[in-house]
């Protein structure tokens, strides 16, 4: 739903309130000539996946851990699919810009810029094999292989037209979740193909994503399979959690808290949020359910009173920006009195990969669940 997507572009604002940095060409080397780029597929392993729940030693009681830990993904790299398919164009695709659809045409898939608050559409890209034709990054794009391109949003995820012109895409692709809008329309006016894609914040979400991205870079058939192989990873993911997870009853009762210190922000994440996807994946209880929070609410102390989270979900640059769990204790009394904070029991993990539902959802939620059951085996302190 439209919805979801709104809610990424609210978080975005929420990030860096006040911050009104945007790039220059400049920024992004304006004057270098627009020679192929080196991001070479063929020079990248994809190793094998090795899930961080296999012969884990997962805790016997995990409601009465104690301590915080940390979300790690075994391998941060974003799998290609085994078979590559050549873009068939010119193709003709549906944009799904805030103020309608509209048919956009796609005649060369050779320069991509990818770009949303998550980073999943360049992953999505990257894992249809398309990789080699990106040409510049939003900030939270920050898997293996994406290093060296040039990075086209500013400190408050906003965009400049003529640094993305100077780099002369030949197609756009964003989901509405960067903007300012009128800097992407700038890009359209331009004679640059802009595609809207919806990129809602679930896992079904991250398979449509697969198709329209894969149907804009002129591979549909690669996009099907690509959001058949999501569907299938998650499922079998989720069956893997749900094994080693407590059974009805003793679930852990579960909130997701999206913190910026710096600005005061303190949210509560409800249902269709994102928040609520990864909570019953996890195999927890949606206590922001329980309480009729839909969206993301400011916190307040009678909310989380209510909710009484037995731990609670954050990103680790959130985390931080309080000054870690101490200084969120100090500042917020009253989630020192639910059992998350008596317990310490937070889980934090990268700001642009906890929500970034794409072709990591799977490995995503799997180092979650290792980090909340057998945190010995997710690289953090348990």
């Amino acid at each position: 739903m439209r919805h979801l997507r709104h809610v990424a572009i609210a978080v975005a604002a929420l990030a860096l309130a006040g911050c009104g940095v945007s790039l220059t060409p400049a920024d992004v080397d304006a004057a270098a000539p627009p020679d192929p780029v080196g991001n070479d597929l063929a020079a990248v392993v994809e190793p094998e996946y090795v899930s961080p729940l296999d012969d884990a030693e997962v805790l016997e009681d995990p409601g009465a851990h104690v301590g915080e830990s940390t979300a790690v993904l075994s391998d941060d790299a974003v799998r290609v699919l085994d078979q590559v398919d050549e873009p068939e164009l010119p193709t003709t695709v549906t944009s799904h810009p805030r103020d309608g659809d509209v048919q956009v045409t796609v005649t060369d898939a050779t320069r991509v810029v990818a770009m949303d608050i998550a980073g999943s559409i360049a992953a999505t890209v990257w894992a249809l094999g398309h990789g080699d034709a990106l040409v510049g990054r939003d900030a939270a794009s920050d898997f293996p292989g994406v290093e060296d391109l040039p990075v086209i949003t500013g400190s408050s995820h906003t965009v400049n037209a003529e640094a993305i012109l100077a780099l002369e895409p030949t197609l756009v692709i964003t989901d509405g979740s960067i903007g300012p809008t009128d800097s992407v329309d700038q890009l359209s006016d331009a004679g640059v193909p802009v595609v809207y894609v919806t990129n809602n914040a679930t896992f079904d979400g991250a398979e449509e994503l697969a198709r329209q991205v894969g149907a804009a870079l002129g591979v549909a058939d690669s996009g099907e399979r690509l959001a058949m192989r999501i569907g299938s990873e998650v499922a079998d993911a989720t069956a893997r959690i749900a094994a080693l997870a407590p059974q009805e009853g003793d679930r852990l009762r579960m909130v997701f808290l999206y913190l910026r210190g710096s600005a005061g922000v303190y949210y509560l994440f409800g249902e269709e949020s994102g928040g609520d996807e990864l909570v019953r994946a996890l195999g927890g209880v949606d206590v922001a359910a329980e309480i009729g929070l839909e969206g993301m609410k400011p916190l307040t102390d009678e909310a989380m009173l209510a909710a009484d989270p037995d731990l609670i979900l954050v990103m680790t640059n959130g985390i931080e920006s309080v000054g870690g769990v101490d200084g969120l204790l100090e500042a917020k009394p009253a989630i020192a009195l639910t059992q998350a904070g008596q317990q310490r029991r937070f889980v934090d993990m990268a700001d642009s990969q906890i929500l970034a539902f794409g072709p990591r959802s799977a490995q995503i939620v799997e180092a979650l669940a290792a980090a909340i059951y057998a945190p010995a085996a997710s690289g953090s302190p348990s």
